[in-house]
């Protein structure tokens, strides 16, 4: 079999198909990758791992960009994936450039992971890459991962990430409340997904009214999933009565005065410092775990 005119084949009908017929050029890109993956391990077998540069170099020439030799690796390493997977109908849902951001992967687990999430959340590219970037699998607990492989219900808080980062891109070595808070603030959206699924930013330093003193919320959130407002107080010493107090009397004040009559109960969340590190050592809700902040 000449290896190449086969592959050169495949990948010029390709280019015609998704250009004819671009509402379905995703799954022509997936079959056609997949076949020239096939076609590139047996070459491989024959000629040896050169053969991939080889081909890379004519191909670029005769056909154009797209085929370097790190792409016809990605091709053949997709084959390999799909041999020793079931992953075939879940990979249709998702773009070749999402999948080659997961195919070197050696934990099918992880895999599947990404995959699910990619669907179910419509990421990006970017966005697909900076979970991985952030480790977010490696975080999940144990447990959720045991639900997730075992295919058995998840609940919002299986998916809480521990350790919790927190963006620290002024290094820091010594925080205080107001700068822990400022680095929170200045990437909201990333400390909200952190946090769990269904958080939403509403204020910082929520003003109210309690007796004839005005007090401040670090920072009020909703939680769409829960139905409820959620109330967190930083704190840069270790957890005390008094901030818990604290914190109730706030939760009190936003049932009051805030919440509706169909909105459940408000939840708080205290994030405090213990070994150094920064944790959510209490929270007043049994859905949210207690997690770990770090500084990165």
């Amino acid at each position: 079999m000449n290896y190449y005119n086969e592959i050169k084949k495949e990948l010029i009908n390709n280019e015609v198909y998704k250009k004819v017929k671009d509402y379905s050029k995703n799954k022509s890109d997936l079959s056609t990758y997949y076949n020239v993956g096939k076609l590139l391990s047996d070459a491989g077998k024959k000629y040896g791992e050169s053969i991939i540069k080889r081909y890379s170099i004519r191909l670029s020439k005769e056909i154009g960009k797209g085929y370097s030799e790190r792409n016809l690796r990605n091709m053949r390493q997709y084959y390999r994936l799909m041999q020793k997977s079931n992953l075939a109908d879940s990979v249709c849902q998702i773009t070749w450039s999402h999948i080659i951001e997961i195919v070197w992967f050696q934990d099918l687990n992880k895999i599947n992971y990404y995959i699910d999430i990619c669907t179910r959340q419509n990421l990006s590219v970017r966005k697909l890459k900076e979970k991985i970037k952030n480790s977010e699998y490696e975080r999940l607990p144990e447990e959720t991962k045991e639900k997730l492989i075992n295919k058995e219900q998840v609940k919002i808080n299986d998916f809480i990430k521990n350790p919790i980062i927190i963006r620290n891109k002024y290094g820091y070595s010594d925080i205080s409340e107001k700068a822990l808070k400022d680095l929170i603030l200045e990437d909201i959206p990333s400390f909200l997904k952190e946090l769990g699924d269904g958080f939403c930013f509403i204020d910082s330093e929520y003003k109210i009214k309690i007796g004839n003193t005005y007090n401040y919320i670090d920072l009020l959130l909703f939680n769409y999933v829960y139905n409820a407002f959620v109330v967190v107080e930083l704190k840069v010493t270790e957890l005390r009565k008094e901030h818990i107090g604290q914190i109730e009397v706030y939760m009190n004040y936003i049932d009051k005065n805030i919440k509706s009559i169909n909105q459940d109960k408000t939840i708080g969340i205290i994030i405090s410092k213990k070994d150094n590190k920064f944790v959510i050592e209490y929270a007043s809700d049994e859905r949210i775990f207690n997690s770990i902040y770090i500084l990165d």
